[in-house]
């Protein structure tokens, strides 16, 4: 989680983007520069609680629950299934402070590869009607006191209903730290998601995220547009007004809904090898169907509705 849509940014300038037009079709530039690394959704409390205590996830995927410290000291608390590349998080309302935790709330994060990327991805937001991004330093306390700087991000602005996304580019401090547990660089300048986690995949079912559908309200959808072109996906739209965004490994659906419908409403992962049976394992008001063969699909119900 990113936490500072609402937190971390007091001093920057808010409003929408307004002069991005999400209702066009793009298509990606040249080299794609913007991959999925994570999204999150807060939930109701029984299934957050679910979640947290489920003993099947820890045997599916790299499952952890932990307690985040980043900028200026904001915690959250957060339940983890952690893949190859990519990741989810998931929390329960009140697991942040403010609006971020609030039932509904989402957020999606898309990284670079390279280190310098996120420079060229700050340019192309303007020729993407995004005249001033906003950007920041997230560090993180591994519980010193300390802080170590962890990513730089960038958003197309702090106003927001439900949803923020923002794209983001580790630090050569983070990696540098051994607290991190990362993994050395596979060639110069690498910053990518696969050395930022871990191996420990490869002993769970879970692989990596595939694609993720988000419930978002038309103006958070306004804003997330122009980054998802700016990082190189191609973007189309869908009737009734939200888009698919596709390239770069993951396929990342918006759908246009009220505020009160927002959030994460499924995702769509990738298994280490083929699952012989069918499992289903309902988790408060979600429920995670695991095969048959090499897919899993977690399904959340609108904003705890059975």
């Amino acid at each position: 989680m990113i936490v500072v849509l609402a937190v971390a940014l007091s001093g920057a300038i808010g409003g929408g983007v307004g002069t991005a037009q999400a209702e066009e079709q793009s298509t990606s530039y040249e080299r794609q520069l913007l991959f999925y690394n994570h999204s999150y959704g807060v939930f109701d409390r029984e299934t957050a609680d679910a979640i947290e205590h489920s003993a099947y996830l820890r045997d599916f995927a790299n499952f952890q629950v932990r307690t985040t410290s980043g900028t200026d000291g904001q915690t959250w608390t957060g339940r983890y299934l952690m893949g190859r590349e990519t990741y989810l998080e998931l929390l329960g309302v009140g697991d942040i402070a403010g609006q971020d935790g609030t039932l509904g709330s989402a957020g999606l994060g898309l990284s670079t590869e390279r280190a310098g990327d996120m420079a060229t991805v700050t340019e192309r937001l303007k020729g993407e009607g995004v005249p001033e991004p906003v950007t920041f330093l997230q560090t993180r306390d591994f519980g010193d006191g300390v802080p170590v700087p962890w990513f730089d991000a960038v958003l197309t602005t702090t106003a927001y209903d439900a949803f923020g996304a923002w794209a983001m580019e580790y630090r050569p401090e983070y990696f540098a730290d051994p607290r991190g547990n990362t993994e050395p660089a596979s060639f110069p300048g690498d910053v990518g998601r696969e050395r930022y986690l871990s191996d420990d995949y490869r002993t769970h079912l879970m692989r990596d995220v595939t694609a993720v559908h988000l419930a978002v309200t038309q103006g958070d959808l306004v804003d997330t547009v122009p980054l998802l072109r700016a990082g190189g996906f191609a973007v189309r739209t869908l009737p009734g007004g939200g888009v698919v965004a596709e390239h770069g490994g993951t396929t990342i659906r918006l759908d246009v809904v009220p505020r009160e419908q927002a959030g994460l409403r499924r995702v769509d992962m990738s298994l280490n090898g083929p699952a012989k049976t069918r499992h289903v394992e309902q988790l408060g008001h979600s429920t995670l169907t695991v095969g048959p063969g090499s897919h899993a699909v977690w399904t959340f119900a609108p904003n705890g509705v059975s």
